[in-house]
């Protein structure tokens, strides 16, 4: 994501697709008039939004994760609210982070950061606040009915981004984009190890490590500045592997997720407006615009044949949104 004072966007996330293309389809409200996708794999069904949002309330989805029954949670990253978005378009504001102390600034950012986003299978939320106080920036928990409070510290001169969770192994990961790291936290708190600081990770400029995730025995992480997509191999004894690079030319990538077992990936470009798959060899090809409905895309997130983008409209100022793709098989195949 992107704050409102700087010029340039965060990264965002991919997910695999493979010899898939996206169809937006109805699955929320459907407040917009439909317009044709992009997609150069095969034609897209008219655009409709699962929300809209309220920007003048601080509305902007950061980073998403999905619950059982249709809702998904997201994290709206100024306000500092964790919110839940249920089928009918409705906000339900779950919880509120602590207002940083005065003077407080947050690296790259300078406001207050609430990134990525992650649920267990018991319902418990997991969430990054960055804040530039060494008593307030870390990782946060939220279980069912409860309040948030902070489980491990992260360093306050960093930005923590993305979020990812290994729940078989009991770990969370988290990448920080100032520091280019990639912090690992047990699940049940604690203090946080620096688990992979290649250079890979750093930043160009801006932004380094932005989204992450676990996939196929490895940590993926986008960088938004040098626009790549990385796997980094979990070895036999936990520690990070040496780093591939699969994807290049992919200038401000946000947060992704994958949408099936395979390495194929859906990019979430953020200052482009555009959803981008990205296959295993590294080629990629635009699925979705802004005449989808897109503005500034942050995060995907994917469950059976549905991907959702969140958009923070971070650069247009317009419609905040979160909409719903069907992945449907390309022509052919």
């Amino acid at each position: 994501m992107t704050s409102p004072l700087t010029t340039r966007t965060r990264t965002g996330l991919l997910a695999t697709a493979v010899v898939a293309t996206l169809a937006v389809t109805a699955t929320g409200p459907a407040t917009a008039a439909p317009s044709s996708s992009t997609t150069s794999a095969g034609p897209a069904s008219p655009t409709r939004f699962f929300a809209h949002l309220d920007m003048s309330d601080g509305q902007r989805p950061e980073n998403i994760t999905l619950e059982p029954g249709g809702s998904a949670v997201v994290t709206f990253a100024y306000n500092r609210q964790v919110a839940r978005i249920t089928p009918d378009g409705r906000v339900h504001v779950l919880a509120t982070l602590p207002e940083p102390p005065a003077g407080s600034v947050t690296p790259a950012l300078t406001s207050p950061f609430l990134g990525g986003i992650v649920r267990a299978h018991d319902g418990t939320l997991y969430f990054l606040y960055a804040t530039g106080s060494g008593d307030l920036t870390g990782l946060w928990r939220l279980r069912p009915g409860g309040t948030p409070h902070r489980i491990a510290a992260l360093p306050a001169d960093g930005l923590p981004n993305g979020l990812a969770l290994d729940e078989h192994g009991g770990l969370l990961y988290a990448a920080d984009s100032v520091l280019g790291t990639v912090w690992r936290v047990p699940l049940t708190g604690g203090a946080a190890t620096a688990w992979s600081t290649a250079p890979e990770l750093a930043a160009d400029g801006f932004l380094g490590a932005n989204g992450i995730k676990v996939h196929g025995g490895a940590v993926w992480v986008s960088n938004l500045d040098r626009g790549t997509v990385l796997r980094i191999p979990v070895t036999r004894h936990g520690a990070a592997g040496p780093v591939s690079t699969r994807a290049t030319g992919l200038v401000d990538i946000d947060d992704f997720a994958f949408t099936g077992r395979g390495d194929t990936l859906l990019a979430a470009i953020n200052k482009d407006n555009e959803v981008a798959r990205v296959e295993p060899g590294g080629r990629h090809t635009v699925v979705l615009t802004a005449a989808d409905g897109l503005e500034g895309p942050t995060s995907l997130a994917v469950r059976g044949r549905t991907a959702y983008v969140a958009s923070a409209a971070y650069f247009t100022d317009e419609d905040p949104n979160l909409l719903a793709a069907r992945i449907v098989p390309a022509p052919g195949k």
